[in-house]
């Protein structure tokens, strides 16, 4: 092997949004193109400033490790039930691998190492950071041949490596010749630390991924799904682990921010934060599948935000929150480019100034079956979900912003109060179970006038389906949830017909719009993709309705709009592209959920 400085960076290409991976540490996590770049990264947490942000500016840092000259073929895959990627490139030179990883335990490290696995060929590699969203003044420092300090006023980290590297024109460069069996690994850690990383052997660079190979293991086989779609659920279990702070037990929405929904539009939006609507879904698919750990973290990170909006004397909750539980997150935009010039690029998320009264329905079936499946609630949290059962009684009758977060103006949105009926109906569950105390009157009048109201002015006889919003003649795929949470069984005569009304109006095979864009005003220009997460809903909406041919035939279609590693991100465009930001979580909950959906109507059906 042979190593030398260059002054030319690597050739790089605007990467699609299905082209990446995913690595992380459930801290922060990075996103890796099939040529190698890590192209969006945030330090130290996956909703601090970024470090790497080319995914959405040329100019906001990047790391790439690219063999030099023409390639042939690149693959990406994840190494068997692990976060660990690996990139391979085909060169007319041999084959090049790139293990890509974050070290589970001790101190924080990003792992990267580069193999050659046969023949003689060139590596280029170029290291350029973009602190505080490209804001920040670098300090370099070559501590040796083999270690690079990185520090801002506000970040310190540091680059070692197992073969020299330099500083050139604000970036650290290198050309590797690699052949067969030649090894160089890149380890980048907190420079603040007292085990900030050194001059690195290869040796120690394995040892790393093998640590890290063995955590994702033994994770993986605490789940017990069993069933038909195996391959897909564990990816999703990985990727919804890769979104859970471990200090926290928060689970973001996404990875990333302002990837859009509709190239060059306007619908960008920060996904790096925790909303409560997430919540019922989280809990349901991690018990399903035996992860019981991470459901019970973050119901613990749920109760935390109830005591801390009984403290302050607020309504009981707003939609999301930072991963600290910090719920004032302004929403500004910085001046990049944006992703295919997709502008504005947003930090922050002004939704969490709504009202959106659905997550109250979210959140306490959240409860009710952590209550059911693990362990009884403590008696203070029973008593904070009386508090919120109240407010969800008095605020029912509210127009809101919906579950979709429209910009146009608060309406009565009929998913908001189906969900308000959810927060009554299970919180009534729950007191009769343990036999707490309630007003069991007052709950009950208010469930029953609840139901009334929905299906009374959230009906449309001319359509033959439940409406988007009280009196409106527009659907809403997320009517789908119906009887996903049990508000009308699955052969009910207006469920059915509601469903085939959806199935009519919203879909692409077995693509599914959220909403028609063109008919229901939603404060925004642009349109958009098919939401994948309403995709899965239907899968399981129609099994639940028997048609269980037509759910497997949709479920099988729509794991095929995967990206080549197992991840979706939030929409499907015209042509099949994934759009949206990734990997998103909601999706891969829904798909999770639909998949044990199946799995019990097919049992049902052969047995």
């Amino acid at each position: 092997m042979t190593t030398t400085a260059t002054d030319d960076g690597p050739r790089r290409r605007a990467p699609a949004i299905d082209d990446h991976g995913v690595i992380g540490d459930c801290e922060t996590l990075a996103l890796v193109t099939d040529h190698g770049e890590i192209d969006w990264m945030c330090w130290p947490r996956a909703d601090s400033h970024s470090i790497f942000g080319s995914l959405l500016d040329p100019d906001a840092g990047h790391w790439s490790i690219h063999p030099t000259g023409e390639v042939g073929r690149t693959q990406q895959f994840y190494l068997s039930e692990t976060n660990v990627l690996v990139t391979r490139f085909q060169v007319a030179g041999g084959i090049v691998e790139i293990d890509d990883a974050m070290a589970m335990a001790g101190p924080r490290r990003l792992v990267r190492r580069v193999r050659c696995v046969r023949g003689d060929v060139q590596v280029r590699v170029e290291f350029r950071p973009a602190p505080g969203y490209g804001a920040d003044d670098i300090r370099w420092t070559e501590v040796s041949s083999r270690a690079i300090d990185v520090e801002t006023d506000h970040l310190a980290l540091r680059l070692a490596s197992s073969a020299p590297m330099s500083v050139q024109a604000g970036r650290v460069v290198a050309d590797l010749r690699l052949c067969d069996g030649d090894e160089v690994v890149y380890l980048l850690g907190d420079g603040s630390d007292d085990d900030r990383p050194d001059d690195v052997s290869v040796e120690r660079g394995d040892e790393v991924l093998r640590e890290v190979v063995d955590h994702w293991k033994l994770w993986s086989a605490r789940g017990r799904y069993r069933g038909r779609y195996r391959a897909a659920v564990e990816r999703s279990a990985l990727a919804l682990k890769l979104l859970t702070n471990r200090t926290t037990g928060g689970m973001l929405a996404a990875g990333t921010t302002s990837l859009p929904e509709h190239i060059g539009g306007e619908r960008n939006w920060d996904y790096r934060y925790v909303w409560i609507r997430d919540a019922a879904f989280t809990v349901y698919a991690l018990l399903e599948i035996g992860h019981d750990a991470e459901a019970e973290a973050f119901i613990g990170w749920l109760v935390d935000r109830v005591d801390d909006c009984e403290r302050s004397g607020g309504t009981p909750l707003t939609p999301l929150y930072d991963l600290d539980g910090t719920a004032k997150l302004d929403e500004t935009t910085l001046p990049w480019r944006g992703y295919e010039e997709s502008r504005p690029v947003r930090i922050g998320n002004a939704a969490a100034e709504q009202v959106q009264l659905d997550i109250y329905g979210e959140l306490i079936d959240s409860l009710y079956l952590f209550d059911r499946k693990v362990r009884g609630l403590s008696i203070d949290t029973w008593d904070k979900i009386r508090l919120i059962v109240d407010h969800v009684i008095a605020h029912w009758r509210d127009p809101d912003d919906g579950m979709w977060e429209i910009r146009s103006g608060p309406q009565r949105h009929t998913v908001s109060v189906m969900m308000c009926w959810v927060a009554v109906e299970r919180a009534i569950r729950m007191a009769e179970f343990r036999g707490r105390p309630a007003d069991l009157e007052t709950w009950r009048r208010a469930r029953d006038e609840m139901h009334d109201a929905i299906v009374t002015d959230g009906w449309n006889d001319e359509l033959g389906a439940f409406t988007q919003t009280f009196g409106g003649d527009t659907l809403d795929a997320s009517i789908l949830l119906a009887p996903l949470v049990k508000f009308v069984d699955g052969h009910d005569p207006r469920w059915t017909s509601t469903l085939d009304a959806v199935v009519e109006r919203l879909t692409h095979g077995p693509l599914v719009d959220r909403y028609d864009t063109a008919a229901y005003d939603d404060g925004l220009d642009c349109g958009e993709g098919s939401f994948t997460i309403c995709s899965f809903w239907l899968v399981e909406a129609l099994a639940r309705a028997g048609r269980v041919d037509q759910a497997r035939r949709h479920f099988d279609q729509l794991l095929g709009y995967a990206n080549p590693v197992g991840l979706f991100s939030e929409q499907i465009g015209p042509t099949g592209r994934q759009l949206g930001n990734t990997p998103q979580a909601l999706t891969h909950l829904a798909l999770i959920s639909a998949a044990v959906a199946l799995d019990e109507a097919l049992d049902r059906e052969e047995s």
